[in-house]
């Protein structure tokens, strides 16, 4: 598979705070990758990092091509995409529309031809996102109608609707009940099993690693451990990040005999 995105030695400081340091990533073609991590960890600064909304070192390249001076909007045309943590939808547009915002970039000729016609064209990759997502039944809904894990559906929809390279998701099942998380979790994988390569953070362990291929572990905003879901679930460091040393060596089983 063909590497989408790969990050070396991404770092980020606010005054003489380091809140990511060195971080190294790789998201494949095909690929979901989960990027987790307790509370200050630094997941949602590497996603700002990496689209161009906060000021990084080290390097960030997408298909080969190094953007880590390139304007947010410039990394956006490349085909980076990302959601945010909150689902902000357009309230007066239906959920179709709130899609096709994203999908439209229409050339000069076709705003010409839209003006003399007074009818824009429908993109088909909007269509196409909806069914992806289960969200054709609700394409004329209003969004003060939808439930919490609709809109972040929507959300979702909105960011793949301009068929990006990759698309950051940050935090999507924040808010949603255990059924809203397991479907979004469905549709997550059957969107990767179509090619397109995802970069997930979310407080939800349990979807985190029962969905992604593999899974970069950050705390106090360096990696500590990488791997796939079972090798990172059983890392006595990362149980230690997250439960504590107690728990991290109740992890690790008994000593061995005779050890002091």
């Amino acid at each position: 598979m063909s590497v989408v995105l790969r990050t070396a030695g991404v770092s980020v400081s606010y005054g003489g705070v380091r809140a990511l340091r060195d971080v190294d990533l790789t998201v494949e073609e095909g690929q979901l990758v989960g990027l987790i991590g307790p509370n200050g960890a630094g997941k949602t600064t590497f996603i700002d990092a990496i689209t161009g909304f906060v000021a990084s070192s080290g390097r960030i390249e997408l298909d080969g091509v190094e953007i880590s001076e390139f304007a947010p909007e410039r990394r956006a045309r490349s085909g980076l995409a990302r959601t945010w943590q909150s689902a902000e939808l357009f309230d007066e547009l239906k959920v179709r529309e709130n899609v096709a915002v994203t999908a439209y970039r229409p050339s000069l000729v076709r705003v010409v031809r839209e003006i003399l016609t007074a009818r824009a064209e429908r993109p088909a990759a909007v269509d196409r996102t909806l069914d992806l997502l289960g969200l054709r039944d609700l394409a004329g809904v209003m969004p003060e109608s939808l439930t919490q894990g609709q809109r972040k559906l929507v959300g979702v929809a909105r960011a793949l609707a301009p068929e990006p390279r990759l698309v950051c998701l940050d935090e999507p099942a924040a808010g949603l009940d255990s059924g809203e998380s397991e479907a979004l979790g469905r549709h997550l994988r059957e969107i990767v099993e179509r090619g397109q390569a995802m970069l997930l953070v979310d407080h939800d362990m349990g979807l985190v690693l029962s969905v992604c291929d593999q899974v970069v572990v950050l705390d106090f905003g360096s990696v500590i451990a990488s791997g796939s879901p079972e090798e990172v679930r059983r890392n006595p460091r990362v149980v230690e990040a997250y439960l504590g040393k107690a728990a991290a060596a109740e992890a690790a089983g008994p000593a061995p005999a005779g050890a002091a």
